[in-house]
């Protein structure tokens, strides 16, 4: 199974190519065509160019063979060449399809009755089940349908759909309870309750969105559409003017009408906004194709459009900002205790502690101390294992006792043992509850030797990632369930705008409202069903695939490797879409502009003498002009499709800089392309002796 978020090197492979060929043939059906109106024209301008030529072999010439041919053949392959840059963008898509498509089999079911009936199965099969059936899914089996876990746990291998080969945990309760069809049991067993019919599971929304065959068009992405049809019939009132009035004026000159309908449609397709009309579906497609590379699944357009505009982040602080396990940062010893001393202690009694923070207890005493070579084998050690009842762990080691634990339990365990607990144990405590840490007391023989500090450790480069958000004018706000004034610490500490302390289901919602009644764009990533409420009223909710099934339904994305970081990037790539979008409209619009001074006065100064004073680019004759504009018009669109598939280069700058940056670049690149090229393409084709 190819990995979703493997980014393939180069522009497309062979076979995509291929592929996108044959899918550009297959677009020519008119039906296809209609879906875009600005190259509906070129299409039908093209039937009509065509069939003027084969006119022109019964001697009915509107315009010399040749020359009606040559517009012809180009305006064929201007409508082939934008269905190429939409076959491509879709092509990586229908790759990922083809390889989920693989990847799932129709496998049989075993149905229960209930819970308790576990060994009364049924086998059924998988395409039968219902929405609230239960199955009981063991090792080595597929599991075939989406579902929750309502009783068991096991490791699940979710490769088909994430593409990482180590496994996850799947059990009942908690976050982590949603398992999805086409996946595989690898230990033990799960009970799973159904929650999708036949064809309506994951990994079949997952299969029509990933080869757009669902995506529907974006309110922006309509409305820019819109705008470019009007412009298109304004130029093609423009154009029908022209030439009813260059009909006149040859009239009263007295001379042929030196246009014809074969170069008013060539005229009619370099001044209309073809450029973008032909990459606008190109650009969107791909831009989604981009958030699957990135392993994230968007149920909706309007959903990576949003993102492009947020401007308020609700990030979890646990796995997101922090590494999601608290290490140890300081030996702090009471009462005359030696800190080496301390240090050897709490090593000794976190040898056995399989727990990211015994084991950072072990590297800390090592890195500070050099206390090293002890093994779990050395004689002599009886290990005392965590429990709940307990709220602590240790080892007898060489006649001593070595506890490690809450600062509760070890003083249940000083005092049992005839001894006074620490004073000054108790105010090192307090201080690092107040600055936010945990902190964990060791004692031996019943004597308190001191505090092990464990605090938070910021995920390296967060801090610059929230300053590169803050350029991009977006607040970032840190959601916990700590206390305010441990949250408090860590935000100053990660460089968070705001934070949201002892967070609850009420509370987030209620931010995000009152973010959105100041008229924010606000996101938000959870795993919960306790997140539900507040992912279905962002504007932007992604949710964690190893959530819940109704935080997944009340998301409008769906992260496949379940990173909370994730957000930051679908950020950078939506409002990389966005500006992809507006730095190639920019230029189709310039662009325009630009051909309109290189063929007007080339193709009207016979009829009007002055206009050879806005000739500047000196082209041969009025044919040379038109087939240099509309040969460059169907080569600029060719030379744009990686642009358009790969985007715009994103920089976190304000976005005046942004904008006035691509104007720049975009505005200015626009206008004076045609006047080099156009003119390049003029005396080539003269040199060749082709006008």
């Amino acid at each position: 199974m190819e990995n979703m978020s493997k980014k393939k090197s180069g522009f497309a492979d062979s076979g995509m190519i291929l592929r996108a060929i044959r899918d550009s043939f297959a677009k020519l059906h008119p039906k296809t065509q209609a879906g875009n109106p600005v190259m509906f024209l070129v299409f039908v301008l093209a039937i009509l160019t065509t069939g003027l030529w084969v006119l022109s072999l019964f001697g009915i010439q509107d315009a010399p063979g040749g020359y009606t041919l040559a517009i012809a053949v180009i305006l064929w392959f201007t409508v082939l060449f934008v269905n190429f840059a939409e076959a491509i963008a879709e092509g990586r898509g229908k790759a990922q399809a083809d390889s989920l498509r693989a990847s799932r089999k129709d496998e049989d079911a075993h149905k229960i009755p209930s819970v308790e009936q576990k060994e009364n199965a049924t086998t059924v099969p998988g395409a039968s089940l219902k929405r609230g059936e239960l199955i009981i899914v063991r090792a080595g089996e597929q599991i075939p349908a989406d579902g929750e876990v309502v009783q068991g746990a096991a490791s699940v291998d979710e490769s088909a759909i994430t593409g990482e080969s180590a496994p996850v945990i799947r059990e009942a309760g908690g976050d982590r309870s949603a398992v999805t069809g086409g996946t595989t049991v690898l230990s033990d067993w799960l009970i799973i309750r159904v929650t999708s019919e036949a064809g309506e599971s994951f990994m079949d929304k997952m299969i029509a969105m990933v080869e757009g065959a669902a995506r529907k068009k974006t309110p922006n992405e309509i409305a820019l559409q819109i705008f470019l049809v009007a412009l298109t019939i304004i130029f093609l009132l423009v154009t029908m003017s022209l030439y009813t009035y260059s009909l006149f004026s040859a009239k009263l000159a007295g001379i042929e009408n030196p246009t014809s309908v074969t170069t008013l449609a060539a005229l009619l397709v370099c001044l209309a906004p073809t450029t973008i009309g032909a990459l606008l579906s190109a650009i969107g497609i791909a831009g989604m194709s981009r958030l699957n590379q990135a392993n994230v699944l968007a149920m909706s357009g309007r959903a990576i459009e949003a993102a492009g505009d947020v401007d308020v982040l609700l990030l979890d602080k646990t796995g997101t900002i922090t590494l999601g396990n608290r290490q140890a940062a300081a030996f702090i010893p009471v009462d005359g205790t030696d800190e080496a001393e301390l240090a050897d202690a709490a090593q000794l009694s976190s040898l056995a502690d399989e727990t990211p923070e015994g084991r950072s207890v072990v590297v800390f005493a090592k890195e500070k101390f050099g206390i090293r070579g002890r093994t779990l084998s050395d004689k002599g050690m009886a290990f005392i294992p965590f429990t709940a009842a307990t709220r602590m762990s240790g080892v007898d080691f060489d006649g001593s006792e070595i506890r490690k634990g809450a600062a509760d339990a070890i003083k249940a365990y000083v005092t049992a043992g005839g001894r006074r607990y620490s004073e000054e144990c108790e105010r090192v405590v307090r201080s690092i509850a107040e600055q936010g840490g945990t902190p964990l007391v060791v004692a031996k023989n019943h004597r308190v030797l001191g505090v092990i500090h464990l605090k938070d450790i910021i995920k390296q480069g967060v801090k610059e990632k929230f300053a590169d958000l803050r350029k991009m004018g977006i607040k970032t706000i840190m959601i916990t369930g700590d206390n305010p004034v441990t949250a408090a610490a860590i935000a100053a500490e990660a460089g968070v705008d705001d934070f949201l302390a002892e967070a609850t289901p009420e509370g987030k919602l209620a931010m995000i409202r009152d973010y959105q009644q100041k008229g924010h764009l606000v996101a938000m990533t959870g795993d919960g069903t306790n997140d539900a409420p507040a992912l279905a009223q962002a504007d932007v909710a992604v949710a964690m695939n190893s959530g819940t099934q109704a935080a997944k339904e009340a998301g409008n994305m769906v992260d496949l490797d379940s990173s909370p970081t994730k957000l930051i990037d679908i950020v950078r790539i939506g409002k990389q879409l966005l500006m992809t979008r507006g730095s190639l409209t920019t230029f189709s619009i310039a662009n325009d502009v630009a051909k309109y001074f290189a063929i007007i006065p080339a193709l009207f100064m016979g009829l009007y003498p002055g206009l050879s004073a806005l000739n500047i680019m000196r082209l041969h004759s009025p044919q040379s002009a038109v087939l240099s504009a509309i040969i460059y018009n169907a080569l600029i669109i060719v030379a744009l499709i990686p642009l358009a598939l790969r985007g715009v280069k994103y920089r976190e700058v304000p976005a005046g800089d942004l904008l006035a940056r691509n104007l720049l670049i975009y505005g200015l690149g626009g206008l004076a392309a045609p006047f080099v090229f156009v003119k390049l393409i003029d005396v080539l084709l003269v040199a060749l002796g082709l006008v």
